[in-house]
């Protein structure tokens, strides 16, 4: 096996779009490709790490159609689509087989649209172990629910690892995949949908790319929207609850959060939408702002890359956005992070040995930070419970910088 080839993800590390890294954090310069130090990548098995709460993870798949709106980026496709993948409290030892991370062709169209399909097999990465099961048996009572949407380009499967987590706690988690903003989503029928809005973003002058990033955030609200509409219809109404397990929402408990863009949606949602108690923006820019009367005091999380992300950098999107908001909020960046240390990928990446120089947290540190401070957000917002790891700068997470400019 070539040296090339046992770096496999360390070049998933480096993918992009093949856009310059903006102000707004909407597109990733593209470095080289690190130095490859891994393990042979052939023979291992991928493995999301085990959630740490008390409940075992279930999952379905939902096709979610909004006939009342077109589809942004392919009018003549028709409504608007999304794939969901629900996450719920479960019983242990319930379900049939362990839910897959995604499926072949979306990981054919991820390798290929960074450019890396000759390094690292399809199947491989669509092979990643999960610890969410189908057809589990879910728990009774009424549960916070939190809808994720993930990077521009990205599928849904990349912030399974936060999914899994939140529901392990306790969490009903919506996983959203946007149709035309990714690089493959498959839905029903075969279908799997490419990047249309990337290559419009591509296409488009330097000065327009902000305005159409800020259109996918406020489109991606508008999804969030009809999703938090769908799941929570009451039952006996025209055309009900989209989902067998919508009992278990509870409607005043809800939260948003997102990674790049994703993050972004999160703040245009709980603009948009007085449903959304809480919500988190894991390194996104904001293309599209904070409003100037803010959020009604909702509570926000802004968390983030150090070089990318702190007091002065290049992104001033976050001193404004941090000055709009009127609520409880926290500014953290983490050390040695990069854009794409709060996803999969580097935690996988772990796995065969490989760091990229440009962000050297180690994988596991990035999934533990990422994990801990996004579901200690939510518990103290969702559930009003203390989380002292929310309070400032801790021993345990050196490389937390809590900042308040």
């Amino acid at each position: 096996m070539s040296r090339f080839r046992r770096s496999a993800l360390a070049l998933l590390l480096a993918a992009t779009l093949p856009l310059p890294l903006t102000a707004a954090g909407t597109a990733f310069a593209a470095p080289a490709p690190p130095a490859a130090h891994a393990a042979p990548a052939d023979r291992t098995v991928l493995e999301l790490p085990r959630p740490t709460g008390p409940y075992a993870v279930g999952r379905d798949t939902l096709h979610l159609v909004d006939a009342h709106r077109r589809d942004p980026w392919v009018p003549s496709a028709g409504a608007r689509e999304l794939m969901a993948s629900m996450y719920y409290p479960a019983r242990p030892g319930t379900g049939r087989a362990a839910a897959p991370y995604m499926t072949t062709p979306e990981a054919k169209r991820l390798l290929d649209g960074i450019k890396r399909s000759d390094v690292l097999p399809p199947e491989q990465v669509a092979a990643t172990r999960t610890h969410a099961r189908t057809g589990a048996r879910a728990v009774g009572g009424k549960h916070p629910l939190v809808v994720l949407s993930p990077g521009f380009s990205l599928p849904r499967a990349t912030l399974s690892l936060l999914a899994e987590e939140l529901t392990s706690r306790g969490y009903v988690v919506a996983l959203l995949d946007h149709a035309y903003e990714s690089f493959g989503t498959t839905f029903p029928g075969g279908r799997t949908l490419t990047c249309v809005a990337c290559d419009t973003v591509g296409r488009a002058p330097e000065k327009s790319r902000r305005k159409l990033m800020a259109k996918v955030a406020t489109g991606r609200a508008a999804d969030i929207s009809f999703v938090l509409d769908t799941l929570t219809a009451a039952p006996g109404r025209p055309h009900g609850p989209a989902w067998r397990h919508s009992a278990m929402i509870d409607r005043q408990r809800i939260g948003v959060a997102g990674h790049s863009i994703g993050g972004n949606s999160a703040v245009s949602a709980m603009a948009a939408d007085h449903r959304i108690r809480a919500g988190v923006n894991m390194d996104g820019g904001f293309s599209a702002p904070v409003p100037r009367a803010g959020l009604g005091g909702r509570p926000f999380l802004m968390l983030g890359s150090l070089g990318g992300h702190a007091p002065g950098s290049a992104d001033t999107t976050w001193l404004r956005a941090w000055n709009r908001l009127d609520g409880w909020k926290r500014w953290l960046t983490v050390r040695d992070a990069g854009h794409f240390t709060f996803i999969d990928l580097p935690v996988l990446a772990a796995q065969i040995g490989v760091t990229d120089p440009s962000a050297p947290i180690s994988g596991q540190r990035s999934g533990e930070i990422t994990r801990d401070y996004v579901t200690a957000f939510f518990d103290a917002h969702l559930r009003g419970l203390h989380r002292p790891l929310l309070d400032g700068p801790s021993a345990a997470n050196p490389e937390v910088v809590f900042q308040n400019p």
